[in-house]
């Protein structure tokens, strides 16, 4: 059985829901710690991949590290430059994300981690 991985950050509420959500179900996920050892834009252009559509959904456009890099919504990168970008900078990651197989989904609400249940 392929495992779940977390994008977990301990400090935001909606991970830490996250987490919570999933053990009240049984999965025990794999912590991928992206702040601690921030992620290759390789292994980011897989996570983009397996979210599929825009991979602005996992950029944090409100964080002061994104409005001091001039980042907003309507810019225009291709998913290698998102990758690029997100690797340089991790903590503009959105969490929490959970990965299975194929597939991944951005737990905003966090309840959206279902989708993978």
């Amino acid at each position: 059985m392929k495992r779940y991985l977390l994008w977990h950050n301990p400090r935001c509420s909606k991970s830490r829901e996250a987490l919570a959500l999933l053990a009240g179900r049984g999965i025990e996920a794999e912590i991928v710690d992206y702040l601690g050892q921030p992620p290759s834009p390789a292994r980011l252009r897989e996570l983009l991949r397996k979210l599929g559509g825009d991979p602005r959904a996992l950029v944090r456009f409100k964080e002061d590290e994104a409005k001091a890099l001039g980042l907003k919504p309507d810019d225009e990168r291709s998913p290698a430059g998102w990758a690029d970008l997100l690797a340089e900078h991790p903590r503009l990651i959105e969490r929490p994300v959970l990965e299975h197989g194929d597939r991944a989904v951005i737990g905003r609400p966090p309840e959206k981690l279902l989708e993978l249940l």
